[in-house]
């Protein structure tokens, strides 16, 4: 064998190696975003409501009728939503909240929304206020998603 064929050998079989390695990596990142558990969790953040709790119900298409709560100030809902699905997941839970009067029914969490948004914690947290509706990923940094009405 010559040199040349050789080192079109060797330049062939590193392609190979580096399509196989980028091949898995993109599964392996793929199956990680498609498969888990997540942390749904909605926070009552009214700065002065303890008379008036917020009404929570959730529902899901696999689960059914997961429950409701109602939240006095700073208390919390949650509840773990595991996605499966080798190439996407319909797992969405429906939640409506009551409050003086005002009513909003909105999607906790929806997988293909929120694979990506929950971030690499898989932390899905809402903080309902006067205002409207706060998201985060972190529990710290909370971006208005949506007002009441």
């Amino acid at each position: 064998m010559s040199c040349r064929m050789k080192t079109t050998n060797i330049l062939l079989l590193f392609i190979l190696a580096v399509a196989l390695y980028t091949t898995f990596i993109l599964f392996k990142q793929h199956f990680y975003f498609y498969n888990g558990s997540y942390d749904v969790r909605i926070i009552n953040g009214f700065s002065n409501n303890s008379s008036l709790p917020l009404v929570v119900w959730c529902v899901s298409g696999e689960r059914g009728d997961i429950g409701g709560r109602a939240l006095q100030e700073r208390d919390d809902y949650g509840w773990m939503v595991t996605t499966t699905g080798l190439f996407w997941s319909s797992s969405r839970f429906v939640c409506t909240m009551k409050w003086d009067g005002k009513r909003k029914r909105f999607e906790a969490f929806q997988a293909s929304r929120d694979r990506y948004r929950c971030g690499v914690l898989r932390q899905c947290f809402w903080l309902v206020k006067e205002d409207g509706f706060y998201f985060s990923n972190d529990g710290v940094q909370w971006i208005k998603d949506f007002p009441w009405m």
